[in-house]
């Protein structure tokens, strides 16, 4: 890394759980090693949050829902509603959760804070070209705001992304 972009780091999402963190660490390097691109914390039109989401060079979308422990799978019944905003839906886990425990419809990723694999590849469901349209055009302007935050962090104090 250059010493002119040794400074642009974005700060620590805190609304993850320390193991959450390195799980979302290990799916976003995997993501790369494929050739996709990611966002963490993606916001749906929907108004739901996606913990990833990943978009490969062919256009098709990928949304990884982290879960940290047991507790945290069971709690959470809102995962259905990512299903018309992606191509594939995966949910993410340490390896200290049980491999059962996630529906077998979705694709499953075992990660830590170094790497990830997947375990089961999830079934598609192809996004019509309106709705592909309008996701790819909210990771685009959420991908540019991260990197205008990074170069004019001034700008996301004052208000103005």
């Amino acid at each position: 890394m250059s010493a002119a972009l040794a400074h642009l780091v974005l700060p620590p999402d805190r609304r993850q759980s320390a193991t959450a963190l390195q799980v979302q660490r290990g799916v976003r390097r995997l993501f790369a090693d494929l050739g996709h691109v990611t966002i963490p914390e993606f916001s749906l039109a929907n108004g739901r949050r996606a913990d990833i989401i990943a978009l490969c060079p062919a256009g098709r979308l990928t949304i990884v829902e982290i879960k940290s422990s047991v507790a945290d799978f069971r709690a959470d019944k809102k995962w259905p509603d990512y299903r018309d905003y992606c191509d594939r839906f995966y949910f993410a886990v340490p390896d200290s959760l049980p491999e059962g425990l996630t529906p077998d419809e979705a694709g499953l990723i075992i990660a830590d804070g170094y790497s990830a694999a997947i375990l089961r590849d999830p079934v598609d469901h192809v996004l019509s070209g309106a709705r592909r349209k309008a996701v790819t055009l909210r990771f685009a302007h959420s991908a540019a705001r991260l990197l205008h935050s990074l170069a004019d962090p001034g700008a996301v104090r004052e208000g103005a992304l």
